[in-house]
């Protein structure tokens, strides 16, 4: 409902620190806007703001609605405490109500953030928004946690909805949203749900608040909490809230459409009540790996660059995109940001918290290294190839310690910089008359590293079933440890266990366990030797995906600190090429699972935090993993606020494993999309250095 333009309103939330989000209301006068539901008003709500911040909201000011729904807030001067502003409006009657009085049960909320627009709608779309960002910080009607979270979540709330007219915001209209995904639709069914209860339909209020009653939690009381509870547990009773949609506003007879006053809804039940969000642009293009900076950007190694004839073949390398924490690119749109010895980017991308973004590079066999704050390359422009020594770079890490490893994947070497120094950097791994000269260092096409409490370094070894481990300070002194076929990704979490996404998995069969042998043999011999790098990158590509279509599968290990190999956790067999693994606060696992288009979420290893009922590596996803803009997927990661981001790879895989793809489809090989859940993960502490934190 968009309302009329009314007299010029004062109201100053001012900036003072975008760090913190300092909020002065010294200069503020007052806030107008309307209450309703279902494009009608709500009379009699009480409306209240509040100041969140790390402890107990602060109540700023309170009104009450009119006749009309409109309300005015008077703000106090000189309230300069960090935070993010939000909006409650509690109560009163709906004029669709069926009831005689006002609705005790109807609860609404609009989170502004440090800014807000001049008029601001309380609604059922500002509700679902605010509770879908804010999922990880809402207790009931209070909203509080980390200052970086928060900005986070108030900064997506105006992508869903428009605070201004309660209707929907930009991005969730866009062509990548409307048409491709089902969020809008999800959205909008969850707003008729919610205005069901507002409008006291009969039993509307009891049966969704039986519905979105958490698993061996209380049930709901109002439609915040009902929707702060959907949020949290998106696949619980996902069937039956949506059989709700029926039950309250059935068809009419002789008619093809609800009467209802958001279109469209949902025609079939979702898995679950995710909400997620697709973005493009900044040369985002073909990615590898992703990484979250301090501020909640998030970083992207492109394979490709925009608009180029790509296959796996024969390509032109891209650069590093930057999103900040809303989904914007901040790079430049083509190209993103280049120099500094980079060509085609790889899986490695870090950050430092000295301002750094490290990254490695397949065709051009480099490190290299940006500044976060402008995207310029501080590497020479050859960048950091020890005088050509090194292959097809992958995986790439930031020690607590400010020591950069990384992963030689063509020539199977470990790369160290003491300090993130070049001049004093060590390749280790290597070999003379095919024995290795390091101790007992030996890897097979190493992918991914990280690094656990006690120093210790992990290496999954892509071409092997196997992983790695050594003390930082001695390379030389390895062990071994047998896990899933072609692991990719590895993650540590608090209590020090190693987390590994096995692409491949464990062969149930003897045929597919001969016809993986088979590849990885070729891979780890006739693979070698002068063939370019891009055609071997090429070649392994083909054999991981030739095995992930014939005989799907991919499963997860988890190692103990004492080397014990637990698993595998498969999901309830619906992973096919798991590569990418994130350990979020509550150290529960996330898993991009490349070839099947979704993601898995997992009980970790303290299962106090899991549903109740739910052991070590059960899947907390419903069956076939979260879905939602997902195409063929590599990276995966949690931000400060809870939103998982995943990292689309490719698009038209049968066009790019053509020597000569159809001209029309020549440039869609690559994704071009990077796709973040709200509000699903306990928030983490950005930049990743060592084990993942919970914030």
């Amino acid at each position: 409902m968009i309302h009329p333009v009314g007299q010029n309103v004062k109201y100053a939330v001012i900036a003072v620190s975008a760090a913190l989000m300092s909020v002065s209301t010294s200069a503020a006068d007052r806030i107008e806007g309307w209450v309703e539901a279902g494009g009608a008003p709500i009379s009699g709500a009480e409306v209240t703001l509040f100041l969140a911040g790390a402890g107990s909201p602060q109540k700023l000011s309170e009104a009450k609605s009119d006749d009309d729904g409109s309300y005015e807030l008077e703000l106090p001067d000189g309230n300069e405490d960090a935070g993010v502003l939000y909006l409650i409006a509690a109560g009163g009657k709906s004029k669709l109500s069926f009831g005689k009085g006002p609705n005790p049960a109807t609860t609404l909320m609009a989170t502004l953030g440090a800014e807000s627009p001049k008029r601001v709608t309380i609604n059922e779309l500002t509700t679902v928004a605010s509770a879908w960002t804010g999922a990880q910080f809402l207790n009931g009607t209070e909203l509080s946690g980390n200052a970086l979270g928060l900005q986070i979540a108030a900064g997506n709330v105006p992508n869903l909805v428009d605070l201004e007219t309660g209707g929907w915001g930009p991005v969730i209209q866009d062509p990548l949203n409307s048409s491709e995904t089902t969020t809008l639709a999800k959205f909008n069914t969850l707003g008729i749900l919610l205005t069901a209860c507002v409008a006291e339909l009969p039993d509307a209020c009891t049966k969704l608040f039986e519905a979105a009653t958490p698993p061996g939690g209380v049930s709901p009381t109002n439609t915040l909490m009902a929707a702060q509870n959907i949020a949290r547990n998106p696949s619980h009773h996902a069937a039956k809230i949506f059989a709700l949609l029926d039950e309250l506003y059935p068809v009419p007879v002789g008619k093809r459409w609800r009467e209802v006053s958001l279109i469209p809804y949902l025609n079939f039940a979702p898995s679950s009540w995710t909400l997620s969000l697709v973005y493009s642009g900044g040369g985002y293009n073909g990615v590898g790996g992703i990484a979250i900076d301090g501020e909640g950007n998030m970083w992207s190694s492109n394979n490709f660059l925009v608009g180029g004839q790509t296959t796996i073949f024969d390509w032109v390398g891209g650069g590093i995109s930057k999103f900040a924490p809303n989904g914007k690119p901040l790079s430049p749109m083509i190209k993103g940001f280049r120099g500094g010895g980079v060509d085609s980017a790889g899986w490695g991308i870090a950050v430092s918290r000295d301002d750094k973004v490290w990254v490695t590079s397949i065709i051009g066999s480099t490190i290299s290294v940006f500044d976060s704050q402008t995207g310029k390359p501080l590497s020479p422009e050859a960048g950091y190839d020890f005088d050509g020594k090194l292959g097809a770079m992958q995986g790439i890490m930031v020690a607590p310690n400010g020591d950069i490893w990384t992963l030689d994947n063509d020539q199977s070497h470990i790369v160290h910089l003491p300090q993130g120094d070049p001049s004093k950097g060590r390749i280790w791994g290597q070999s003379v008359d095919g024995k290795p000269v390091d101790g007992t260092f030996q890897l097979k096409k190493p992918f991914g590293l990280a690094i656990d409490q006690r120093d210790r370094i992990w290496v999954t070894n892509s071409g092997s079933n196997t992983v790695t481990r050594f003390p930082a300070s001695e390379p030389g002194n390895a062990v071994e440890f047998r896990v899933g076929f072609s692991p990719h990704d590895i993650a540590i979490d608090s209590q020090g266990n190693a987390w590994v996404a096995n692409s491949i998995g464990h062969p149930g069969t003897r045929e597919k366990l001969a016809f993986v042998e088979e590849k990885i043999r070729a891979r780890l011999g006739g693979l070698e030797g002068s063939m370019p790098a891009a055609e071997r990158a090429a070649k392994e590509w083909i054999d991981l995906w030739e095995i992930s279509d014939k005989y799907p599968g991919g499963d997860v290990s988890m190692i103990r600190p004492d080397g014990t190999v637990l698993g595998p956790f498969d999901a309830g067999k619906t992973m096919n090429g798991a590569w990418g693994i994130s350990i979020d606060g509550n150290d529960n696992v996330w898993v991009s699972n490349s070839m099947s288009h979704n993601i898995s979420h997992l009980c970790g290893v303290r299962t106090e935090t899991c549903p109740p009922g739910l052991k070590t590596g059960d899947a907390i996803s419903p069956p076939g993993g979260y879905i939602g803009g997902l195409q063929t997927i590599t990276g995966i990661a949690a931000d400060p606020a809870g939103n998982v981001w995943v990292a689309n790879s490719w698009d038209q895989t049968l066009a790019g494993f053509q020597q000569v793809p159809d001209e029309a489809l020549s440039t869609r090989f690559a994704s071009n999309t990077t796709v973040v859940f709200f509000g699903v993960a306990k928030p983490v502490r950005t930049p990743l250095i060592g084990p993942a934190e919970s914030h």
